[in-house]
């Protein structure tokens, strides 16, 4: 991985974001969180929320967790709020993006389709990368959850806290993702497996590996 270097000479922090967005009645995106970690540790360091006008007046399904008082909050029109996001994103020198089943979010920002896009979910649903998966747990031969794989479900699971409900607002939820990471214990360059492109990614080479480690270490203990 390539660091980038400022004309000083000094090394800079490599970042990536996480993005999250919540869409209305009509599948439109009618609010965008996304929050900046740092690559090595996995630290927050950043976040910014955007509420789209006019899509969020259609109402959805979570409308209620929009927060349109709370701190920090941005509405614009989706044009606006892109390129703010894009700008800040530039910035801050990112350039790969993480998202929990990251095909809907990168599906529904066509306009960001130039960043890299890894899935969270291609980790954490597999028991190669995930340790809190119980040995119990009912899995394909592949080692992915056959259910039970979604975000409230996989941090209860690594955090151990039942009590913890997913919010379904934009920003928070991005920051719950960004914890999902943490808890995995994953270097950033284990996402490689987990990139997302515009193709279909069933049958894809990550799906092949996937599947060659599990068939490895079943003939190890056979």
């Amino acid at each position: 991985m390539t660091a980038i270097i400022v004309e000083r000479g000094t090394q800079m922090t490599e970042k990536f974001a996480v993005v999250d967005t919540e869409t209305n009645w009509n599948d439109e995106v009618m609010s965008i969180g996304v929050v900046i970690a740092d690559a090595k540790t996995q630290q927050k360091m950043d976040s910014r929320y955007y509420i789209i006008t006019p899509e969020y007046r259609v109402g959805g399904m979570y409308s209620s967790e929009l927060r349109l008082d709370g701190e920090g909050v941005h509405i614009a029109e989706r044009k606006q709020a892109l390129r703010e996001i894009g700008q800040w994103l530039d910035t801050n020198h990112v350039r790969k993006l993480f998202a929990y089943n990251a095909s809907f979010d990168r599906n529904h920002l066509p306009e960001y389709a130039g960043y890299q896009w890894y899935d969270i979910m291609r980790l954490a649903a597999y028991r190669q990368y995930n340790r809190a998966i119980s040995d119990t747990a009912d899995c394909y031969k592949t080692g992915r959850l056959r259910c039970g794989y979604g975000v409230e479900a996989v941090l209860k699971m690594l955090s151990k806290d039942n009590r913890y409900s997913e919010t379904h607002n934009a920003v928070l939820d991005a920051e719950d993702e960004l914890r999902i990471m943490q808890l995995l214990g994953h270097g950033i360059s284990t996402y490689d497996i987990a990139v997302v492109t515009g193709k279909r990614t069933s049958g894809s080479i990550w799906e092949q590996r996937t599947a060659l480690s599990a068939s490895i270490r079943t003939a190890g203990q056979s």
